[in-house]
């Protein structure tokens, strides 16, 4: 039996809507021009049409085993861990927020620790206290040089099974804490952000590219330290930052596990467990002149990493930009509320959306399966251009990235002059003025600039 709409609405290829379209459109004398002025130009360096159908995927590059290949390394179990972030002050004090935290809807936590105490052991007793990290996962960030200590003092603190892991930068201790916590599989000591290129401006195929030749030289690093593939894999977390370019940054994420597959081929032909992916919302695009409108960029960025496949999520206050608050600040009313908000992002996103229940649900979507592939082969070839000039190391040192970041930041600033709506900020703007600078952790400090686009604006 022939289904009642489809005698009313008959089948209609693509090229029967481009028909349409032009014949529709205020200038059909155009031709192709018209449907050229409908199309994206985007920054990442490809365009993208109007519209898309199924013969994008039934026809294009993306009509072979492709396809299959991206959505088969996408994730397979649904649902990520709400990880809220504070910065530790008082041990004591500082325990009984993050297990109200915990008691709140927080699955995990990340911790940046003060500087480098004289009795570790005791200060991690104390912040720890009632918070087993067997069940509940705790990352940390550590203070310079502090890894190989911290990571001591929790085997002695935690004498079990570790959840969580270390977000710093690669160095020379990096090898030396993998193998100490080796009989902890879940606990990650190798971190490679985006954070520095995402914060400098970086469009998504740089973010990508940069990410993953900073994955390179650190794996280059730790395999002549006698690590293979095999060990690294598992304990490597990417943290990612997630921008307001809904469709994009959903692409991002999915573009990210397909490069990473491709990436680690060149180690090992056997297939490797699938890399722990943290998503956290960007502070680039946050607004201090009026901060209340940072929550909708927050849950447009949440909804953007969880779909996109995050493992675990950060969602930063809407006032963070105000000032990243301490675990001591989270007592008062204002900061309380903020961190609240932040943190039942990830609720909401859970309990009403049901996001948590479906892996991948953009699979199969004729535009984000298109931006996926052309996220991983425009980055894939930005990264091959690094990797022939040396190296993510060189290619920093030389220049070459900054430029890059350089170009694309001041071709943003250039978009909102030229009309780009920045809520809250071109529009809809009440000043509320404030005098404290949100510091953004981690990242490529000294080299490359941490900015904000609303900055050039407020």
């Amino acid at each position: 039996m022939v289904p009642f709409f489809s005698s009313l609405f008959p089948a209609a290829d693509k090229s029967a809507w481009l028909t349409q379209v032009l014949s529709e459109s205020k200038s059909t004398q155009n031709g192709d021009d018209e449907y050229e002025r409908l199309s994206w130009h985007t920054e990442e360096g490809f365009v993208i049409e109007p519209y898309y159908t199924t013969s994008d995927l039934a026809e294009g590059p993306l009509a072979t085993s492709l396809l299959d290949t991206i959505q088969a390394v996408q994730k397979r179990s649904p649902g990520w861990l709400n990880t809220p972030e504070y910065r530790v002050i008082n041990e004591k004090s500082d325990n009984i927020i993050l297990r109200d935290t915990l008691a709140r809807g927080a699955d995990a936590l990340i911790l940046t620790l003060a500087t480098s105490a004289a009795n570790l052991n005791e200060q991690l007793s104390r912040l720890l206290n009632g918070i087993k990290l067997s069940d509940t996962p705790v990352f940390f960030r550590p203070t310079s040089g502090q890894a190989i200590e911290l990571v001591k003092a929790l085997e002695i603190v935690a004498p079990y099974k570790l959840k969580g892991g270390l977000l710093t930068d690669t160095d020379n201790s990096t090898a030396e804490v993998t193998r100490l916590t080796a009989n902890s599989p879940q606990f990650r000591t190798i971190c490679v952000n985006s954070h520095a290129f995402h914060n400098a401006g970086a469009t998504a195929t740089q973010e990508l590219a940069f990410t993953l030749a900073s994955l390179a030289d650190a794996y280059d690093q730790l395999t002549e330290s006698g690590l293979t593939i095999e060990q690294l894999a598992p304990k490597t977390t990417l943290s990612i930052s997630v921008g307001t370019s809904y469709f994009m940054e959903i692409a991002k994420l999915r573009a990210l596990r397909v490069l990473l597959v491709r990436f680690t081929s060149a180690y090992s032909s056997a297939p490797l467990p699938p890399f722990f992916i943290h998503g956290q919302t960007s502070t680039f695009y946050d607004a201090k002149a009026t901060p209340n409108t940072n929550l909708l960029r927050a849950t447009t960025e949440a909804m953007a990493a969880v779909i996109g496949g995050c493992d675990a999520l950060t969602v930063h206050s809407f006032d963070a930009v105000l000032g990243k608050p301490t675990l001591a600040d989270n007592a008062t009313s204002a900061t309380d509320f903020s961190a609240r908000i932040a943190r039942n992002i990830s609720i909401l996103l859970k309990q009403e959306s049901y996001l948590d229940k479906v892996a991948d649900p953009s699979a199969g979507s004729y535009y984000i399966e298109t931006l996926t592939h052309s996220l991983v082969e425009a980055a894939w070839s930005l990264f091959l251009s690094v990797e022939q000039q040396g190296g993510f190391a060189r290619a920093l040192a030389s220049g070459f990235i900054k430029g890059e970041l350089d170009k694309a930041y001041h071709a943003k600033v250039q978009a909102v002059r030229n009309g780009k709506v920045l809520v809250g900020v071109t529009t809809f703007r009440f000043d509320e003025p404030s005098t404290q600078t949100y510091v953004a952790p981690g990242g490529i400090t000294g080299v490359l600039p941490d900015r904000r686009l609303a900055e050039e604006f407020e």
